[in-house]
């Protein structure tokens, strides 16, 4: 009865006539899904000889074609445990009965997009890969639609033929959430690139999925607007993805996040039905808000074609200070008064670790600003006069350099310094990759504790690990917890997961602020969320996209509890 209730109680969401009948089809839906699922765990044979090499995740980099999805076992990954070895959460769950790609399914293709149906393996190579050259699928199919027209017949056929699909944005993700598990049709929007219109009044921008980050800001900028987040991945992140992952990003603190910016959005379902919800009003309360079920959830529920975002006015005066702390306590006693002396202007506030300034030296032969410090802070601030900005930033450095909170700092007013400053903050990714393996870990926890993990980690992991550091956005409680080791290390492995997790979940934070679930997360999210919403996620998953062909494998875990 209680699945009964919860489907009730969505049907009558839904629409309060003809509410039973509503709710015995979400039901039926929802079960016949569950009873496939199901049935998947108790039939899919897994080989005697699964491999002990460890790491996060692994895939059949050479999944045939004519391979069916009983062999899917070949691409799970283990834990190595006292009791012997376990599949990992993170590992990929074994492949669902879907369709493989036919020639018939190639001809249609080719018909409604000719030249832009792509199947050589050498061109496919790049959207097979995460970027961190962590997961690998085995697609045979990219498709490369310029209109929503396109997307729509691509999703009705393939929800037709029981064919799974994989949006694909700039591939920037760093969960797997944009690569394939299997053998999924890879469907790109890097060719709907085009800026639909601009409202120089209002400041709302409409332009389809495809467009990147750093276009969209250089197209405002000439128009005296910016974008309201900006992200390190900005040269090859598209907006849609953006939308799709909920990205976070520098510009947080001042604008707040892409449910509050995001006006409208335009999205093509699982059986190729366009809706249309791409408002350009700044005050709508007419029902349900539709377009935040597709804001976080990864192409899970739906393709995201376009976009209407709120866009600010371009700042006349930008400045960057960077600051050295000697302990995290004054870090944040900084930041409590930064946030009280600078109040409006302050758009910024970013931290990293000695650990990511040595890192920063050692690979990239970036040099420190200012003295050796075991924290460093990065504040930007951005408004409309030169010289109120410039006396409210004034006072406060006075302030905090009296009162002993900083021991070191230098501003930056001018273009290339301020890119200089940022880069300190901005390339800690890339020089991460050039110390080894990388386990990246995305945390939301209370700013009071925001470092207290990095250190309990170091404690917990001692010398198991090459480095562990920890960046991130103190402003809104986002820790960038990373951990290097030479090569990939199951035992390491084994030692973080579950123990990140764990430490989280007792500060009531969350295991993802900012990067989503994708395939690595997706059976971590009990730790964040309850199982009855959980299972309403999963319910409503089911409403949408019945066959489960949008992006399968991520974000919901593979046993609803």
């Amino acid at each position: 009865m209680g699945a009964r209730n919860v489907h009730l109680e969505i049907a009558s969401q839904i629409c309060s006539l003809n509410i039973f009948t509503v709710m015995a089809r979400i039901f039926l839906k929802t079960l016949i899904l569950r009873t496939s699922l199901e049935y998947l765990r108790l039939h899919v044979t897994f080989s005697s000889t699964a491999t002990t090499r460890l790491s996060p995740v692994i895939f059949c980099s050479s999944f045939l074609q004519s391979c069916s999805w009983q062999f899917g076992a070949c691409s799970r990954k283990l834990h190595v445990e006292a009791d012997g070895p376990k599949p990992s959460p993170a590992a990929a769950p074994d492949r669902l009965p879907f369709s493989t790609v036919t020639q018939e399914d190639l001809a249609f293709f080719s018909k409604i997009l000719p030249g832009r149906t792509v199947t050589d393996p050498d061109l496919l190579e790049s959207s097979n890969v995460d970027w961190l050259k962590s997961v690998r699928g085995s697609s045979e199919v990219l498709l490369r639609p310029q209109t929503r027209e396109e997307v729509s017949q691509i999703l009705r056929y393939c929800n037709g033929r029981n064919l799974a699909v994989n949006p694909q944005g700039g591939n920037t993700g760093l969960v797997g959430g944009s690569v394939p598990v299997y053998d999924e049709i890879i469907l790109s929007t890097a060719l709907m690139n085009k800026i639909l219109s601009f409202d120089s009044i209002s400041g709302i921008l409409t332009c389809q999925a495809g467009c990147v980050l750093e276009n969209l800001s250089l197209y405002l900028e000439e128009r005296d607007y910016i974008m309201p987040l900006d992200l390190g991945a900005k040269g090859s992140c598209q907006i849609g993805g953006n939308v799709a992952t909920n990205a976070g990003g520098l510009r947080l603190l001042r604008y707040g996040s892409l449910r509050g910016t995001v006006l409208g959005l335009e999205v093509v379902l699982a059986d190729g039905q366009v809706l249309d919800c791409l408002a350009m009003l700044r005050k709508d309360n007419t029902g349900y808000d539709l377009k935040q079920l597709f804001i976080g959830s990864e192409g899970t529920l739906g393709v995201i074609t376009a976009v209407s975002i709120l866009c600010p006015r371009k700042p006349k005066s930008v400045n960057v200070v960077f600051l050295g702390c000697e302990n995290f306590e004054q870090l944040l006693k900084t930041f409590k008064l930064c946030r009280g002396m600078l109040g409006e202007i302050l758009s910024a506030f970013e931290f990293l670790d000695s650990e990511c300034m040595r890192l920063l030296n050692t690979h990239l032969k970036l040099p420190n600003p200012i003295s050796d410090c075991p924290f460093y802070v990065v504040i930007e601030t951005s408004g409309s006069n030169p010289t109120h900005d410039g006396e409210k930033l004034h006072e406060f450095l006075e302030e905090a350099m009296t009162s002993s909170l900083v021991t070191d700092g230098t501003v930056a007013t001018e273009d290339t310094k301020i890119k200089a400053l940022w880069s300190m903050r901005e390339r800690i990714t890339e020089a991460l990759i050039h110390d080894g393996f990388v386990y990246k870990y995305d945390i939301s926890i209370p700013v009071e504790r925001i470092y207290q993990l990095v250190t309990d980690m170091r404690e917990h992991l001692g010398g198991r690990a090459k480095s562990v550091v920890g960046y991130g956005h103190v402003g809104d409680g986002n820790l960038h917890l990373n951990i290097t080791s030479p090569v990939k290390d199951p035992a390491l492995l084994a030692a973080i997961e579950p123990f990140v997790y764990e430490w989280t979940a007792s500060c009531k934070g969350s295991i993802s602020a900012e990067h989503g679930l994708g395939l690595k997360k997706r059976n971590y999210i009990y730790y964040s969320k309850p199982s009855q919403v959980v299972a309403m996620m999963g319910d409503i998953k089911a409403m949408m996209d019945p066959k489960g062909i949008l992006n399968p494998y991520k974000t919901l875990p593979d046993n609803l509890k």
